[in-house]
């Protein structure tokens, strides 16, 4: 839409511009010998102007119109590589780190278990001997 509003105003000036008006005084001699003067104003509309200038000045809006919106393209293409990018590595150091807490979760895991382990036999030694010392 926004295109086409600069061609469109320098349409409408030009249209505007090129009206052309012509006063025409005509004297007309009767007969009789009496002068008649008639007076006419001729409006013409058409433009005279070469249509090859009027082409290249559109084609040139155009090229520019195009080359900023090729500027545009570009320049949110690079930012959402940028955003992709950064996206990719905070994912990796996401999973990273999930990776790691697993492992650590896994190893307090494994501590955990063998100190019950541990807490379940020395129970369970001193209950042999706690047995042992009441059969004596």
């Amino acid at each position: 839409m926004k295109k086409y509003i600069l061609p469109a105003v320098m349409i409408a000036t030009l249209v505007v511009s090129c009206t052309k008006s012509t006063t025409k005084t005509e004297k007309v001699e009767n007969p009789d010998g009496s002068v008649v003067t008639t007076t006419t104003t001729v409006a013409e509309n058409g433009i005279n102007v070469d249509t090859s200038k009027v082409n290249k000045a559109k084609e040139d809006v155009q090229a520019k119109v195009d080359a900023a919106g090729n500027k545009i393209d570009d320049a949110a293409q690079k930012a959402k590589d940028k955003i992709d990018a950064t996206a990719d590595k905070t994912k990796e150091d996401l999973h990273k780190a999930g990776q790691d807490i697993k492992a650590e979760a896994n190893k307090v895991g494994k501590d955990a278990k063998e100190a019950a382990a541990k807490g379940a036999s020395k129970v369970e030694d001193a209950a042999k001997k706690l047995k042992e010392d009441l059969n004596k």
